[in-house]
């Protein structure tokens, strides 16, 4: 049926219908119902301008249907949807800003990671607090774990160091590294291989924590641990921010050296 006909069809029905109800009102008042029709009249000219309304409906379905799928789409439309889209645009994949690392998100991110969790550190002195989190993701969800760490005997522990002097704090990898050894050694033998660690002997410019997709990123400022520094949220790897930081991940893992974690003091001193 053409939209033209249609239009044409649907204002005669209304036609009739407005023609209809005038012509009753004016029968009415000059007792005309009475007199042609005393008791069929009414219900006569009602089941007509029911069949009316009951045609002009039936001749709206499909724009009906139409808009009730205009409709489902809206709905889908949620606002936490509409703000992570904008978020990716406006925002670059920033979702929020932590004023120092948000230990309790990490470890839900890690507790739903279902494929990858990766830290890339100097070293981890929240390490310890982490151990069981990173653990069960292996164990419990079978989730790759990698560490990137600077290597002991690098240039960029004395840096770090001295970056640190007005702190209590000192770059400890060897710390770090006898926390990974002790989880190595629970897992089991057939999961070890899904924790993996390197060292690196670069210059890091960010602290990154991983969750599958998302990130907690900060920098190693003067005085302060990253992890006492102000955390950046990113959502999404695909997100403009996502891509820089993965691009930093992949780029110090290539350069890294793996580390055997059955002994990983003897092959720190081997590299």
């Amino acid at each position: 049926m053409g939209n033209g006909f249609r239009y044409r069809a649907e204002r005669i029905s209304l036609g009739a219908m407005a023609s209809a109800g005038i012509l009753v009102l004016l029968a009415d008042v000059f007792g005309w119902l009475d007199k042609m029709a005393p008791g069929g009249t009414l219900p006569k000219i009602t089941l007509l301008i029911l069949s009316t309304v009951t045609l002009f409906l039936l001749m709206e379905f499909d724009r009906l249907k139409v808009l009730d799928s205009i409709n489902a789409q809206i709905s889908g439309l949620t606002l936490d949807g509409l703000t992570g889209e904008l978020r990716r645009q406006h925002y670059l994949g920033v979702t929020r800003v932590h004023p120092e690392f948000p230990t309790a998100e990490f470890k839900r991110l890690v507790g739903g990671a279902r494929r990858e969790v990766a830290i890339l550190q100097t070293w981890i002195p929240n390490l310890g607090g982490l151990e069981e989190s990173l653990e069960k993701a292996i164990t419990e969800r079978n989730v790759e774990v990698r560490i990137l760490l600077v290597h002991p005997k690098s240039d960029v522990v004395y840096l770090r160091d001295q970056a640190l002097r007005n702190t209590s704090r000192t770059v400890s990898v060897n710390a770090s590294l006898d926390i990974l050894h002790r989880v190595h050694c629970r897992l089991p033998g057939e999961l070890r291989n899904k924790l993996q660690v390197r060292v690196y002997n670069s210059l890091p410019s960010i602290s990154v924590y991983k969750a599958d997709e998302h990130y907690l990123v900060s920098s190693f400022l003067h005085g302060q641990l990253a992890i006492d520094s102000t955390q950046i949220e990113i959502d999404g790897c695909d997100s403009v921010m996502g891509l820089q930081v993965q691009a930093e991940l992949n780029i110090l893992w290539d350069i890294g050296s793996e580390v055997d974690l059955r002994d990983p003091m003897r092959s720190i001193d081997v590299i």
